[in-house]
């Protein structure tokens, strides 16, 4: 089918998305300012040229068959980039306003997000932003959150994923408790320590590691147990023990020499690690809020704050 020929069919085909959504010929035509006659000759006529039927009709009711389906997404999207053609100009002044509701883990959030959080709500003044600060999963659309930030190596996989960057998790004491009780050469040797771990599950104090050339696993203990990561922090800063912490939260403790690093030959196999996605429903008609949010957070990611995700030194 020739250029001239799709142009002239774009009317019908918006006449067909606006009946989809109407969901009568009769709802449509009020709605595009005509009679239900015009717009089932319009239909009539899309239907012709895709040599196919688009909708199911009867005297009681209508129904799109497969082929419909289909193209009712195809023309959405055409109507959805036309209105975005339309708006170009006005998109750039625009003010952004409504609500807009993220959610993010704990220490990430604290540690990384809220700088740029509080950058975005300064920058918009019409914005209301609701930030949901919890570690539990979150699905977007049963929780009804526009954009959720994950710490994994497996994001969900029917949201969009968008890459920031990468969280290494390392293990940390100060040279107080090492001086005291020795600084571990071998992932063995932490059964000899004090180790303050999460404690969430039965297997929290199991600690997988890998090198170039070896895989293990230890079994650690501690007396000081708990799922919070800046009271973990908190602890190994009074030298309560060998703490596992994200390389974003010890930063400045490992830089000010108030802790020391160790076992950094090894890699520490456990959650709450891995790639730092932001992700969000896949949706054409995603709010203006919601684009400008995903665009200001990703030029915000900087390489400097990417290094800081993953490099302590």
């Amino acid at each position: 089918m020739d250029k001239n020929k799709i142009i002239q069919l774009l009317p019908d085909i918006a006449a067909f998305v606006t009946v989809v959504e109407s969901e009568s010929f009769s709802h449509a035509a009020k709605k595009l300012g005509m009679t239900p006659s015009g717009v089932s000759r319009q239909i009539s006529r899309l239907e012709k040229e895709l040599q196919v039927q688009l909708i199911k009709r009867s005297t009681r009711s209508q129904s799109l068959t497969i082929a419909g389906q289909e193209a009712y997404q195809y023309g959405k999207n055409i109507l959805q980039q036309a209105q975005d053609v339309v708006n170009i100009a006005s998109k750039q002044k625009q003010d952004i306003e409504g609500i807009l509701t993220i959610a993010s883990p704990k220490a990430f959030c604290r540690q990384v997000l809220q700088p740029l959080l509080l950058e975005f709500v300064d920058t918009y003044p019409k914005l209301q932003l609701k930030i949901q600060v919890t570690d539990k999963p979150i699905d977007p659309l049963y929780h009804d959150v526009d954009v959720v930030f994950r710490l994994t190596n497996e994001p969900q996989n029917n949201l969009v994923a968008k890459q920031l960057a990468t969280n290494d998790l390392v293990l940390c004491a100060s040279p107080y408790y090492l001086e005291k009780k020795g600084t571990p050469t071998h992932p063995k040797q932490l059964a000899q320590h004090d180790c303050i771990y999460l404690g969430e599950t039965n297997t929290d104090n199991q600690w997988r590691f890998k090198s170039e050339d070896e895989e293990l696993k230890v079994t650690v203990n501690g007396r000081y147990i708990v799922n919070h990561t800046e009271m973990r922090l908190d602890a190994a800063l009074n030298h309560f023990g060998i703490a596992v912490l994200p390389a974003f939260v010890a930063q400045k403790a490992l830089q000010s020499k108030a802790l020391t690093e160790v076992l950094n030959d090894w890699t520490l196999l456990d959650n709450y690690q891995g790639t730092v996605f932001m992700q969000y429903l896949p949706n054409i008609n995603m709010p203006y809020r919601q684009r400008v949010f995903i665009d200001f957070i990703t030029e915000r990611f900087s390489s400097d704050l990417r290094k800081k995700l993953s490099n302590c030194n």
